[in-house]
């Protein structure tokens, strides 16, 4: 068979799995798989592990379990052997997703999957339980004809970070071991723009809290020369950009500049669905600050609310701080600069206490490989145009596990997010040509790169 027959029988079996694709994808999203069992039951979790194992059964993978994982989800690892002398491949996603947050901000049912202008919404339809879709698809358009081997491994608790699938592998590291890796749980530069994800950032997660008074006092008795904790904060917090928004962080780099695909301002303004006249922050271009810089984001911020406060002047006040770094900067590092940086900038000399609640480092992907050269012609055969490359913001700790634990294995990260899908928002959705475009390329590839 030609590839060119071979690819045209591919598209074609993949365009008749998409209403079977659709099902997959209404069923996954109407399992509740937040993992924390303060906001939603664990039993959620354990029947969407239970649907992507048996899914991967029927789809063909000839050993399938759940493993407990040292965070104490479960993890799916399906299999089928490689033919002889032919290489192997993991597919990982994870079927766990993010709370709704604000319900009444849907404009959908956030657990069910709803059609509206041509994208399928609903909690976790392209952040993660869109790319399994991707993974099943592609393997149920191959059927028996499968060149090499596969292994899939979909996880339970990506989204609360909390690192079960990075101990796990460290633990059983035969169990995934892969020639090829492949990641969905990544995007496209644009719809219909096949792109794979270079590098992500790192991260550094602080908790800072700020005392100045052994208890609020009356602010009309003491306001003036008594410290306030929460000006001390935020204070303390302005110190971290300055006017034009740029990350300031003494001591860490934050000049570098992207030298890739370029990301368009007026884009960006509408994909991050900035408010009219309202100005993008930083000095630089939005690939410089978004991919090849560090960004200090206030998650949180404990203080007295509006309603129910009194004239009171606050004793203590605190912040969560979430610090992302590029590739080519140490998360130790950051983590001690950011520290020294508080520690220096902090008002009044008050009490500063700084927990760190998490680091992880940045990741570069491998280039120039068999299995990446057999990627990059599968997009390019699935979309009709060349495959480029981007960043990502986000971080995936899993993949720095890979790469140590496996060094010669060839990591790529590709998924059926992009800018429109709103992930981790309300509203989330997909747009099922990425599924359709995405599964068949990743088809083609498993069909074509042993040759």
């Amino acid at each position: 068979m030609t590839d060119d027959v071979r690819v045209a029988a591919l598209r074609s079996a993949v365009a008749e799995l998409m209403t079977q694709a659709k099902t997959d994808l209404a069923q996954l999203v109407s399992f509740k798989s937040v993992a924390d069992p303060r906001q939603f039951p664990p039993e959620e979790c354990d029947a969407a592990a239970q649907w992507v194992a048996d899914a991967f059964a029927a789809a063909g993978l000839t050993t399938v379990g759940l493993h407990e994982t040292p965070d104490g989800t479960k993890a799916v690892v399906a299999s089928r052997p490689a033919p002889e002398g032919a290489p192997t491949v993991l597919l990982y996603c994870h079927y766990d997703v993010q709370p709704p947050m604000d319900e009444a901000a849907w404009r959908t049912p956030p657990w069910e999957l709803t059609e509206r202008d041509g994208r399928w919404y609903g909690r976790g339809s392209a952040d993660c339980k869109g790319n399994i879709v991707m993974h099943l698809t592609a393997l149920r358009a191959l059927g028996a004809d499968l060149p090499v081997g596969v292994i899939v491994v979909a996880e339970g608790s990506e989204e609360q970070s909390t690192g079960g699938l990075e101990r796990f592998v460290e633990a059983e590291p035969e169990l995934l071991r892969a020639d090829a890796i492949v990641v969905g749980d990544c995007g496209n530069f644009a719809a219909g723009v096949p792109t794979l994800t270079q590098t992500l950032r790192g991260g550094v997660n602080v908790v800072v809290t700020v005392e100045t008074l052994a208890g609020p006092l009356h602010s009309g008795m003491f306001g003036g020369p008594a410290p306030d904790a929460l000006a001390a904060l935020i204070h303390l917090l302005a110190s971290l950009r300055d006017e034009r928004g740029n990350t300031t962080i003494d001591g860490l780099p934050n000049d570098q500049v992207w030298p890739g695909v370029q990301y368009p301002s007026e884009q960006f303004h509408a994909d991050a669905r900035v408010l009219r006249d309202v100005e993008l922050v930083g000095d630089g271009t939005v690939a410089d600050l978004l991919w090849a810089r560090p960004a200090l984001t206030v998650l949180g911020i404990d203080a007295p609310p509006v309603v129910g406060s009194a004239a009171a002047i606050p004793a203590i006040a605190r912040a969560r701080l979430n610090l992302r770094i590029p590739p080519g900067t140490d998360p130790d590092q950051a983590h001690r600069a950011l520290v020294a940086h508080l520690e220096a900038h902090t008002p009044w000399r008050a009490r500063l206490t700084v927990e760190l609640e998490g680091a992880g480092a940045p990741f570069r992907s491998p280039t120039g490989g068999p299995a990446r050269a057999a990627m990059e012609a599968a997009l390019a055969a699935s979309y009709g145009r060349p495959a480029t490359t981007q960043g990502q913001g986000g971080s995936i700790p899993l993949c720095n596990v890979f790469a140590t634990t496996y060094p010669d294995a060839e990591i790529m990260l590709l998924g059926v997010e992009e800018p429109k899908a709103l992930i981790h928002a309300p509203n989330e959705s997909v747009d099922p040509k990425e599924i359709e475009h995405m599964a068949l390329a990743e088809a083609i590839f498993l069909a074509t790169y042993a040759g």
